[in-house]
């Protein structure tokens, strides 16, 4: 049975046969916005919502040393925040992103993660401590509108889910109001293992170069 992480909730990642979880995917799964108007609100008009899920990690000194987030970033407004262009894979190819999802789930919920990062701990560099999970909104809506966004580690392929290990389901709220980030979580070394802490974390930023700053700023020594 997969677990149910809640806010600031830690866990290992060893599966019910006392083996730990080195080969899965981190996906994420988000809802276009649906609005009605017209005569009686029969009219209904769906707004396409376009999350970047991104990756950020961190060495042993607590310092970026590798990321994947989108290579569509202007690379000029990057290098202002001193930052390198954007890259779908990291770190010997431990982590890989799927690609873009530009519009979300319409007509509800289809159960399928509109980003994936795979991510192999095996071939993760010893010298990565950290690596953080994030969403940046490249629309003007905010995480208040969006109806759902959730978070999941699973084994199998992007495209087949064998089994769910874990889910995180950060469920649009008012205090998500002109935020357009999301730092989703973490996973941490201890000792040989790894473990997984859910963060949930709403920020106003407004372009991926201030969430990895304020990640490494605010969150590097959690």
């Amino acid at each position: 049975m997969a677990i149910i992480l809640t806010k600031g909730q830690r866990i290992d990642l060893r599966k019910s046969s006392g083996t730990q979880l080195r080969n899965f995917c981190v996906g994420v799964n988000w809802g276009a916005i649906e609005t009605r108007g017209g005569f009686l609100g029969m009219v209904k008009k769906l707004i396409a919502v376009d999350l970047d899920l991104s990756a950020l990690l961190l060495d042993t000194d607590a310092k970026p040393c590798d990321h994947i987030y989108s290579p569509l970033y202007r690379q000029d407004i990057l290098a202002q925040f001193g930052l390198p262009p954007g890259k779908l894979d990291a770190a010997n190819g431990a982590l890989r992103h799927t690609g873009d999802d530009r519009t979300g789930d319409s007509g509800g919920d289809d159960g399928l993660d509109n980003e994936i990062i795979t991510v192999n701990l095996d071939l993760v560099p010893s010298y990565v401590a950290q690596i953080f999970f994030f969403l940046n909104n490249c629309g003007k809506e905010d995480f208040s509108q969006i109806p759902y966004a959730k978070i999941r580690m699973f084994e199998g392929t992007p495209s087949r889910v064998r089994e769910v290990f874990a889910s995180y389901n950060v469920a649009a709220e008012p205090g998500f109001a002109n935020k357009r980030a999301l730092i989703l979580g973490r996973l941490y070394r201890r000792g040989n293992d790894w473990r997984f802490a859910a963060i949930g974390d709403a920020t106003e930023d407004t372009f991926v170069g201030q969430t990895v700053h304020r990640i490494a700023r605010e969150y590097s020594n959690l």
